[in-house]
């Protein structure tokens, strides 16, 4: 059903914001990173930044990193609005378009504002197909000067919807694991070609990124380098000694 009322959205965003901020706080969250400094909550962290995820796994980091000072490129379509709604309760802001769909909009949008804010993307959205990487990351990372930072995500337990992306929707107390790969600059002015190319190892890597974290929550073992992680992003061996 398509909600078309402006006061029924934002209700509905509110309601579907606290409802994740509940739900999503009883996991166990755990993340490894490659490259600590790709975490947007850390003292080594430089910015901005492009966030890269696949879809179904939205819900972690719409509850693990809001309040980051990133905006998320959010589909024109009818849903989308009401994602926005939920993402601006989260504590991010927005720029609505699609590679699609208001894409020239909303990339004019992020060329003003790029620079400051770091951007939260899901390639494979806003409809698929499910973990395919489109072109519209390369091109920003390469016009904009902006890194990309692939962030694969997996729980041990989780209920999976019938949609095109499969969302995942963990079960309570599930293990929740992260596992970040280093920055990656896409070269300036690529051609078509290499726009290709660099979607192709893109893809690859959050693929292997995605992989690597489900195996790891379902194993329930110990990355050599892992770090506990709460909402605030403060890792709770630093909230102890505080």
């Amino acid at each position: 059903m398509k909600i078309k009322n402006k006061f029924l959205l934002a209700t509905a965003g509110f309601l579907g914001a606290a409802t994740v901020r509940n739900w999503m706080s009883t996991l166990d969250y755990q993340a490894a990173f490659y490259d600590r400094s790709a975490d947007p909550i850390h003292p080594s962290f430089r910015g901005p930044a492009i966030f890269l995820q696949w879809h179904e796994y939205l819900a972690l980091t719409f509850y693990l990193r809001g309040n980051c000072n990133t905006s998320m490129l959010i589909s024109q379509h009818e849903d989308g609005e009401l994602l926005g709604q939920a993402a601006r309760h989260m504590g991010f802001s927005t720029v609505r378009g699609s590679s699609t769909r208001g894409g020239v909009a909303a990339l004019r949008k992020i060329f003003r504002s790029g620079r400051a804010l770091n951007l939260g993307i899901t390639p494979d959205g806003p409809r698929g197909p499910r973990r395919r990487f489109a072109q519209g990351a390369i091109y920003l990372s390469s016009r904009l000067g902006i890194p990309l930072v692939a962030i694969g995500i997996g729980y041990d337990r989780c209920w999976r919807v019938t949609t095109w992306d499969r969302f995942a929707i963990p079960k309570l107390y599930a293990r929740a694991r992260v596992v970040t790969a280093p920055p990656i600059q896409i070269p300036p002015d690529i051609d078509r070609d290499g726009i290709e190319h660099y979607r192709k190892q893109m893809e690859n890597l959050l693929n292997r990124m995605t992989e690597e974290a489900e195996v790891w929550a379902k194993s329930g073992g110990r990355y050599e380098k892992q770090v506990p992680l709460c909402r605030e992003g403060i890792p709770i061996e630093r909230r102890r000694a505080a």
